[in-house]
């Protein structure tokens, strides 16, 4: 019995070192997420933006910690298998009364999975299923913060309402002039509700945590009458006064999917129970998985489990085989889809032609610039997975043909948990959002023919999409590179998202030129390039030949975006960025800014 006593101590201090790693991460994430409001305040942009970034890094760290001090100081990796399954038993234990179990299990799961050997990934070991419940968490404690406070305004008293629950986050920087954006907000509610009466449940519940990113902080909530209930979130902005502004009133389900996007940077907001806010925000937005919710609040490793577990679940209940996904193939991603899930698989190819110079690993750190990124809702986030098992049957074998010619360094097929189910092993793969490819989208609008109406408009809806889909990325330092079509995709909300990363460079490290005037005949008849080129340098008039062919396209590309065509549009925001200027790239249309509906000084 005593050596039995002796493994479970041991299992016992492991299951706590691992609690203790994992509090620690959520301590400096939940501090880091909390400083935010600092730095909204003093519009230290360029530190939010550094923040955002560095942030991201945070659990990898704390897992190589923690395993780390497991291997130190318990040889973690020599102990056996009965002790490993009492590690978890125990972490259950400590998990009862714990305030974020979900994330705690996870943070169990990948230092696990770095000591243990693949065969140990079933669930006697890690959390393949969630083992605490998250329904109803509550934090007891005097000084808690709930997670939503309720408001139960009259008619009468809704203005005063809607300036208390702004007033309620205690921002410590003036308001222009809340009164004012307060009676703009109710006009806006009274647009959505019109005149309805107000039953007995009439109430605005409003989640206690600001959510920042970038250069707004939002006030995220819903109204509650009878039996509907309207989400809405108000973005709070710095004025050219200096002083606080609402910039607008977003209501329903749509405009707030687009505010939480996957195409955008994570918010910044501090939780003390995740699994409350994402509860909260599913039942605002219940089309969208709560894995994509998790990753809007920058737990993306929270994310990526419920992802997967999502994924396993409907390969369960799916029939359909793996393919290679429809479009035009590229030269260094080999992409696949499953025809019945939203999302596409991109393997890294092993070679590439001999016009793309590039490497695994730049592309590798191309795909991660962009995770780092603010993505303004222009560039689609992606998942990133080691050693993904699929189902060999669900395969089909022009896709295996594929992987074997294009990428054989990342294919294993083997019966590796030795159970006679033969599998797939992709050893590295990105997982993102399908869209609609917009060559294909166009193609479909060339097929109906341009000169019928419901064509012409989805050209032009298209194309003038994709020029302020580059704008934006401008905005924010990003220059995609490639530029075609094909690079380019559309969303279920008809936004163009960009997709295609290997060629992304900062705007700041391009040299934006125009070409030279010929200085003779011969080098304006020569059709070979008679001037010198750097491996920086890039010619916006040049993009026309490639993009513009079709005359229908051409005629709205020259009339929205021709600045796209010009050197100088491209070095007046390269000047600006360098000067340290952060572009404002809202997440909803001009349209609705209060500046613009209500005009005033600061109407564009």
């Amino acid at each position: 019995m005593f050596p039995q006593r002796l493994d479970s101590t041991v299992a016992y201090d492991i299951a706590k070192a691992m609690r203790d790693g994992f509090n620690r991460h959520y301590q400096l994430f939940r501090t880091e997420s909390a400083r935010a409001k600092h730095r909204f305040e003093t519009a230290d942009w360029h530190g939010q933006q550094r923040a955002q970034r560095e942030r991201i890094e945070f659990y990898d760290l704390r897992v190589r910690e923690a395993s780390t001090r497991l291997e130190r100081e318990f040889k973690a990796g020599e102990q056996s298998m009965d002790v490993w399954h009492q590690v978890k038993l125990h972490y259950i234990g400590l998990l009862v009364d714990h305030h974020q179990p979900e994330l705690a299990e996870t943070f169990f799961n990948s230092v696990t999975t770095k000591i243990l050997h693949r065969s140990y990934f079933h669930n006697d070991f890690i959390f393949v299923r969630p083992a605490i419940s998250t329904e109803y968490i509550e934090n007891d404690e005097p000084t808690a913060r709930p997670t939503y406070r309720a408001y139960y305004p009259t008619h009468e008293s809704m203005p005063q309402t809607i300036v208390r629950l702004v007033r309620d986050f205690n921002l410590r920087l003036e308001f222009e002039d809340l009164e004012r954006d307060a009676a703009y907000v109710l006009q806006a509610m009274n647009e959505q509700l019109g005149e309805v009466k107000l039953r007995a449940n009439f109430q605005i519940q409003v989640l206690s945590g600001l959510f920042f990113r970038n250069k707004g902080a939002y006030v995220v909530g819903k109204v509650i009458n009878g039996f509907s209930e309207l989400p809405f979130a108000l973005p709070v902005l710095h004025g050219p006064s200096g002083k606080l502004v609402i910039d607008a009133a977003l209501f329903g389900e749509d405009d707030l999917l687009i505010l939480f996007s996957f195409a955008r940077a994570y918010f910044m907001v501090d939780m003390g129970i995740p699994s409350a806010y994402v509860q909260f925000l599913r039942s605002m937005m219940p089309r969208m998985p709560r894995a994509e919710i998790y990753n809007a609040l920058g737990l993306a490793k929270q994310g990526k489990t419920l992802f997967y577990r999502d994924f396993l679940h409907h390969l369960r209940h799916s029939t359909d085989k793996f393919r290679i996904a429809p479009g035009i193939k590229g030269m260094v991603m080999l992409v696949f889809d499953l025809p019945s899930f939203p999302y596409v698989f991109k393997v890294i190819k092993d070679y590439f032609p001999p016009q793309k110079e590039t490497t695994r690993e730049q592309i590798k750190g191309k795909y991660l610039l962009v995770k780092q990124h603010d993505r303004v809702g222009r560039m689609a986030d992606t998942q990133e997975y080691s050693e993904v098992a699929f189902p060999r049957d669900r395969f089909d074998d022009e896709l295996i043909a594929e992987i074997e010619k294009f990428a054989p360094s990342q294919l294993e097929i083997s019966d590796r948990d030795g159970d006679g189910k033969m599998e797939v092993i992709i050893k590295h793969v990105y997982i993102e959002r399908r869209m609609i490819p917009m060559n294909i989208y166009l193609q479909e609008a060339f097929d109906v023919g341009v000169t019928e109406p419901a064509a012409k408009d989805q050209i032009e809806r298209a194309v003038v999409e994709y020029g302020n889909a580059i704008k934006d990325l401008v905005a924010a330092n990003i220059f995609p590179g490639d530029m075609l079509w094909k690079n380019f995709g559309i969303t279920r909300h008809g936004k163009v998202v960009f997709y295609d990363y290997d060629e992304i460079e900062y705007i700041t490290d391009c040299k934006f030129r125009r070409v030279p005037t010929p200085r003779n005949e011969e080098e304006e008849m020569n059709g070979e390039v008679w001037y010198s080129v750097g491996p920086k340098d890039i010619f916006p008039e040049t993009f026309g030949p490639f993009l513009l062919g079709n005359d229908a396209v051409r005629e709205v590309f020259m009339k929205h975006h021709a600045d796209l065509l010009d050197a100088a549009f491209w070095q007046s925001h390269q000047a600006r960025i360098q000067d340290g200027h952060v572009y404002d790239v809202f997440p909803y249309e001009r349209s609705k800014r209060f500046v613009v509906l209500h005009g005033g000084e600061n109407a564009e």
